[in-house]
């Protein structure tokens, strides 16, 4: 994920350069406008809302000037830069406990949004529809719950969501995946649903889906991503289908887990079109065939895990990697290999895909004739 870090980092420190001048005020008092009027009762509102904060992180959120909370950050308000308006809020691995009150509705110019590491319940305001600037949202490693936050879809700023490691439930809207968002984070929830074949008009650079149940089949619209997309996780999502066959035009992805699924068939050649690849993981499947050598020639390729599978070929070339894991395939003369009668009993029952990469029946028997 050091791709996904590094893109959330830099997005960060644009941030925070651009509103550098206005981060310390702590040692002299600015003039209080309406929109800081506004801040002071959202942010007294959401004190309010907090149970524990083991931190003191909120514990010098008193008075007018809320400039000066710990966490809290101003910059000149969009439409008046001799006016200041709070623009983001960083409460990262407080350990704070509570809900978000729809007050928080009042921090109209609000651009950063951090509460990852805390434990916040409840789902998200509904008034966060007012944060039309909004373009960073991390909500992740908290106890939100219940349906996936609607909300969201009316955030036209948003670039950044990060909703991981809650325990949001049921379906995902399609149109999440019209968003124009450069980040999505959905993984560890309990969500359920299938991924559209509108995500190829996404404008996604990381999409992390992983520990969720995904019915359907691996859309092969992603492969409309190959201009932005950087990583694509879906590990042990129940991903029920075969890699499509085309999927090495994704040519700018450095890394492609999709580990613990039930996928089956062959590995595409195509995959030794990523040039770019480091991590590659599909250990945990049901994958079958030859491991194809321009995979294991990939100049940038660090880690190659393919065990748990059915593979029977392996070229020498694949033994050159970095870190490698082979084991538990049906390859000769490698150790740690699965039983002879365990990969015949595979073998004899072949599946096959259709032409969208979906499993289908095997093709019935050619007629007998007599």
């Amino acid at each position: 994920m050091a791709t996904s870090t590094s893109l959330h980092k830099a997005l960060v420190c644009i941030l925070l350069l651009l509103f550098l001048p206005f981060l310390s005020l702590s040692e002299y008092y600015l003039p209080i406008n309406p929109r800081l009027e506004k801040a002071y009762v959202a942010l007294q509102a959401w004190k309010q809302a907090i149970t524990a904060d083991p931190k003191n992180l909120t514990l010098d959120w008193c008075g007018p000037h809320v400039c000066n909370y710990t966490g809290v950050f101003c910059a000149p308000a969009p439409e008046d830069r001799h006016e200041l308006t709070v623009a983001g809020v960083d409460l990262n691995h407080g350990r704070i406990a509570g809900t978000l009150p729809e007050d928080l509705g009042l921090l109209s110019d609000l651009a950063l949004l951090h509460l990852n590491s805390n434990r916040f319940h409840g789902g998200l305001p509904e008034a966060f529809e007012r944060l039309q600037l909004l373009y960073e949202l991390d909500v992740s490693n908290n106890r939100f719950q219940g349906p996936f936050p609607a909300v969201v879809l009316h955030l036209p700023s948003l670039k950044y969501l990060d909703i991981r490691f809650n325990r949001f439930r049921g379906e995902v809207p399609r149109r999440v995946f019209d968003l124009r968002l450069d980040a999505l984070f959905l993984n560890d929830n309990q969500f359920a649903f299938s991924l559209p074949d509108s995500i190829g008009n996404s404008s996604l650079s990381v999409l992390v889906v992983a520990n969720n149940r995904i019915s359907g089949c691996f859309p092969r619209s992603i492969t409309d991503l190959a201009d932005t997309l950087n990583e694509l996780i879906l590990l042990n999502a129940s991903i029920t289908s075969c890699i499509p066959e085309d999927v090495g035009k994704l040519k700018n992805l450095t890394v492609f887990d999709v580990s613990f699924n039930n996928l089956v068939g062959p590995l595409p050649d195509s995959i030794g079109e990523m040039r770019k690849l480091e991590q590659l993981n599909v250990a945990h499947n049901n994958l079958s065939g030859d491991i194809p050598e321009s995979i294991c020639e990939l100049p940038r390729l660090k880690n190659f895990t393919y065990s748990y599978n059915y593979f029977c070929g392996e070229p020498e070339r694949c033994l050159k990697v970095r870190s490698r894991d082979d084991r538990e395939n049906c390859i000769p003369e490698r150790p740690h290999q699965r039983s002879e009668e365990e990969c015949i009993a595979f073998s004899s029952k072949p599946v096959h895909c259709d032409a969208n990469g979906c499993m289908a029946p095997p093709p019935p028997p050619p007629p007998v004739h007599y």
